[in-house]
């Protein structure tokens, strides 16, 4: 099977905090980050309006991503 994955580098305390944030819900920081790009690719993502867009990206600026 064909290694498909990538290597991503983030910040020790970034990815920290996710974790102690998440890890309960999603079970670690690979299975939180996989959820949300996802949610962000799904076809009803496009269909949000302006306002909910400016949310999530406003969190995900908040925690690194962006």
């Amino acid at each position: 099977m064909p290694n498909n994955l990538r290597d991503l580098h983030l910040p020790a305390d970034l990815c920290d905090e996710a974790e102690r944030r998440f890890a309960a819900r999603y079970g670690n920081l690979e299975e939180f980050l996989k959820f949300l790009l996802r949610e962000l690719l799904r076809d009803d993502a496009v269909k949000m309006d302006e306002a909910e867009q400016r949310v999530i990206e406003e969190r995900l600026r908040d925690l690194g991503y962006l």
